[in-house]
């Protein structure tokens, strides 16, 4: 059986709405992420990273250009289908996640012709 993917619409470069089901997709595995009327950071596995595992000093001292722990924390999202990474973004330590895209789904209907 093949999948009807002519209501899909991609959004980002792993990010796929289907504009039918209203909904997030991985365009990797198809691995449905929740509403698209939601943040479809929900739907993902979120790992949240110190960015020193990341980011080596620089140079040696009190100040290494190397982004502070204490100050920025590294969140990544991955499909929790494939392990495909969606999204990444620094944010200080305690911020909730943030909702990036919020689309227009009538105007997407329209302009894909999808009913």
């Amino acid at each position: 059986m093949t999948e009807d993917t002519s209501a899909r619409c991609q959004i980002a470069e792993c990010l796929d709405i289907d504009l039918k089901g209203e909904r997030w997709l991985c365009n990797r595995c198809s691995r449905d992420l929740g509403s698209a009327h939601d943040n479809y950071k929900e739907g993902c596995l979120i790992q949240d990273r110190d960015p020193q595992e990341i980011h080596d000093p620089v140079i040696d001292g009190q100040f290494t250009f190397a982004p502070d722990p204490d100050w920025c924390r590294i969140v990544e999202y991955y499909c929790p289908g494939c392990g495909v990474l969606i999204e990444l973004e620094y944010l200080p330590p305690g911020h909730p996640l943030t909702h990036d895209i919020e689309p227009d789904i009538e105007q997407l209907k329209i302009k894909h012709k999808v009913i």
